[in-house]
């Protein structure tokens, strides 16, 4: 399969006239130099047990405590920048960082922490190899996850606290998070953390998505019979819309599960997902921050959406059996990194609060995070970029 997307590839430099250097990986180089720029300033710019998080409206670094969900992007892009340009000062800083996540074991947590240990400590496993320092944390976080998980209802709980009358809510960011389940049951052998990744994604298979593969955000279980709710959205425009980064997570979760599981069901579902989205993005590839926004052409994209799609379609890519679709996801993948690399989206050294990308949107509905960069944007834009050059290597 490598062989024959290092063909697309080529092909595709050849029909763009570069045919002695690919532009994606030239990005790659530029982006990564500026990531050493941008996160050594943000390094220095961090008080004691801050993380980045966002800018304020003048365009000042905005950060959080470690319980933020978003806390582990920072350490994860860490380590992508030390992967890509072997800078040893970028290990120690993500070695830093990712230890500092550790007190998160003591704390109350919720569906999260997969975000929080598996982007830090899974990425430092990865590139270190240092079981030591990493399986005790990782394994700890595995477990905590696993006990969100309640039988009746087939998957983990994402948030302890309610708003209207939800009783088990569960969104389907969720399915991100079962890479630390997979990975632990794979370092342990303890298959209950498997079994439970497995029920979950199958359960959110049922009952997430529409007959056209759209995800709803969020469906509220009852915790007792596990019957369905009600299934409606919290970031997105409307409860029958589809919500930009739900879509991404979706396709990017079961891209993962079945990278993990080999389980057919979860390919299928993948390329089905796929195929929506590929059918709402605009020409440059960066989706709208809603894919039935009123006020499209003219609503705000997101690109952090739009980084986590890049990043799943080029998995995808690897794994699917249809040529023609992993010409697809690869071509729309170099698409939207190309696009992100452009000024439109690319933050200039020392400006956007020290990270790289522009024009990611939070939350919409509450006024929240919106046309600002966010952590995990850039987490995994890197992220793409690595998974990329590893394919044109």
């Amino acid at each position: 399969m490598k062989q024959f997307l290092t063909i697309i590839i080529t092909l595709a430099l050849l029909l763009t006239g570069c045919s002695a250097a690919d532009p994606v990986i030239e990005a790659a180089d530029k982006v990564f130099e500026l990531a050493r720029t941008q996160y050594a300033l943000m390094d220095s710019a961090l008080g004691e047990g801050e993380f980045p998080r966002t800018t304020d409206r003048e365009g000042n670094l905005r950060t959080s405590d470690v319980g933020w969900w978003c806390s582990g992007f920072y350490p994860g892009s860490l380590w992508y920048i030390y992967e890509y340009t072997g800078d040893e000062n970028f290990r120690d800083m993500a070695w830093e960082a990712t230890r500092k996540l550790d007190t998160l074991i003591e704390r109350h947590t919720d569906h999260d922490i997969g975000f929080q240990i598996n982007c830090s400590y899974g990425n430092a496993l990865r590139l270190t190899g240092d079981s030591a320092a990493v399986v005790p944390t990782y394994m700890a976080a595995a477990r905590k996850l696993a006990g969100r998980l309640n039988p009746a209802t087939g998957v983990t709980l994402s948030w302890d606290w309610v708003r209207k009358d939800w009783r088990y809510p569960v969104i389907i960011d969720n399915m991100m998070n079962l890479e630390l389940l997979v990975k632990a049951a794979h370092i342990s052998g303890e298959e209950e953390l498997a079994a439970a990744a497995d029920m979950h994604a199958h359960t959110t298979l049922k009952n997430h998505f529409r007959p056209d593969w759209s995800s709803w955000h969020l469906v509220d279980y009852d915790p007792v019979t596990g019957e369905v709710r009600s299934k409606e959205t919290v970031q997105g425009y409307a409860d029958e819309s589809a919500w930009a980064r739900g879509q991404a997570w979706a396709l990017y979760g079961f891209t993962m599960m079945y990278r993990e599981t080999g389980r057919k069901e979860y390919l299928e579902a993948a390329e089905n997902i796929a195929e929506m989205i590929l059918k709402h993005l605009p020409e440059d590839g960066i989706p709208y921050w809603d894919f039935n926004a009123p006020d499209i052409p003219d609503a705000l994209r997101d690109a952090s959406a739009g980084a986590i799609m890049a990043s799943a379609f080029i998995e995808l890519c690897t794994l699917t059996s249809d040529k023609g679709a992993a010409e697809t996801y690869l071509e729309t993948a170099r698409k939207q990194l190309l696009t992100f690399s452009s000024e439109e989206y690319l933050a200039r050294p020392g400006e956007n609060g020290f990270f790289l990308l522009k024009h990611c949107v939070g939350n919409i509905p509450e006024n929240s995070e919106v046309d600002v960069p966010l952590s995990y944007a850039d987490y995994y834009f890197l992220e793409a970029l690595v998974r990329y050059s590893k394919l044109a290597g």
